[in-house]
């Protein structure tokens, strides 16, 4: 199985700092680096090509998950995003989808689903990427 290295976009520290371990410890990515806000996202995101997951969540302590997927549009084959967020309403899923998201999961009921996403792309059988 492949190491997934991952950009996390994530404010709330805790939460940050759970789906980190929680992802490391069940399905072995690796997060690369986090981001706070969109403008340091699109930021890091612009300067590193060695990430295969961008994890984003859409409301953020300056900007917006929507802002850091629009960024997104132009990332390599070989490169995922997803959304992580509480607000995974069908209007949020299908602005996420609209602007290139892999999948959107819900962080109090889908942390499952995107586990499952993580081991695909692990075992070199991912999702299908647009």
């Amino acid at each position: 199985m492949a190491t997934v290295h991952a950009f996390l976009v994530e404010d709330n520290p805790l939460i940050r700092a759970n789906v980190c371990a929680t992802l490391a410890e069940l399905v072995g990515v690796e997060t690369l680096g986090w981001a706070a806000d969109e403008p340091t996202a699109r930021a890091w995101l612009a300067a590193h090509t060695d990430w295969d997951l961008a994890i984003i969540d859409m409301f953020l302590e300056k900007g917006n998950g929507l802002g850091v997927l629009e960024a997104l549009s132009q990332r390599g084959e070989h490169q995922y995003a997803v959304v992580l967020t509480n607000y995974a309403t069908a209007d949020i899923r299908a602005r996420c989808e609209r602007l290139g998201a892999d999948a959107v999961f819900d962080k109090s009921h889908e942390i499952d689903q995107l586990l499952s996403f993580c081991e695909q792309l692990a075992t070199g059988s991912p999702p299908r990427h647009d």
